[in-house]
């Protein structure tokens, strides 16, 4: 059995992982989907001091504190960073790093190195009356729509579960100073059914820290392919886990 820990990425909750979760648990593993602070059930700690750190900080406790070990841990969007900085902690507990469209960031970059529109948002978000928040993006049409989503059943599914995000999240640099990470192996997941204007994703390097070969896989969807594909990206994680001994 494998521990499966998805991390959610910005303004989401740990609800959006729904589809999937179950598709995991039925292949025999242990699956843990966590709202991190101001998201979610946790919704109402949301402030102007919640940041980067902060939600390295939910992750790594949550594994401390139930003991996981050999875990998967997945980061959606901008939980690239955040599970960039827990494996520079906790080295030793993971045992593959998945990069969900995901930001893949370099020691010392904060979320607008890597993607720079970002700043766009927290420019926008300092002409209002609370210049520490970002909220949600706004859905686009077809096929954009909201963070890739075009079903409209779907849509006002995960509009219920989206939160304001804080720009400290954004401007918070990343350290990566654990020679003891370089060795987890990393898989990059890239969702190439559109992207929204502005928005680039880094090519992969060749070759992992670890010297390995990269391994990078597509899905043909939007953004968010835990609610638009959750088969097909489960499909994809389960090739990351041993298969469950036989009772």
């Amino acid at each position: 059995m494998s521990t499966f820990l998805l991390v959610h990425g910005a303004w989401h909750s740990g609800r959006c992982w729904e589809r999937v979760v179950p598709l995991l648990e039925s292949a025999g593993h242990r699956v843990c989907a966590p709202s991190l602070t101001g998201y979610g059930d946790r919704a109402h700690l949301l402030g102007p001091e919640v940041g980067l750190d902060t939600h390295v900080a939910d992750v790594v406790g949550l594994i401390r504190e139930q003991d996981l070990t050999d875990v998967v841990l997945v980061g959606h969007s901008y939980a690239g960073l955040v599970i960039s900085s827990v494996a520079n902690q906790v080295p030793d507990r993971i045992a593959e790093l998945v990069y969900l469209d995901a930001m893949v960031p370099r020691d010392g970059e904060t979320a607008v190195d890597v993607q720079p529109v970002t700043q766009q948002l927290i420019d926008l978000a300092a002409q209002t009356d609370s210049a520490w928040r970002i909220p949600p993006l706004p859905e686009q049409p077809a096929p954009l729509g909201l963070f890739g989503v075009t079903d409209p059943a779907d849509v006002a599914w995960l509009r219920s579960m989206l939160s304001d995000q804080p720009v400290r999240c954004l401007q918070q640099p990343v350290r990566l100073d654990n020679p003891a990470a370089d060795a987890i192996p990393r898989t990059h997941i890239h969702c190439v059914g559109g992207q929204p204007e502005g928005i680039t994703r880094r090519p992969v390097p060749p070759i992992q820290p670890n010297g390995t070969p990269a391994q990078v896989w597509e899905l043909p969807t939007g953004h968010d392919c835990m609610i638009t594909m959750p088969v097909e990206l489960t499909d994809l994680l389960l090739k990351l886990a041993p298969e469950p001994a036989t009772p």
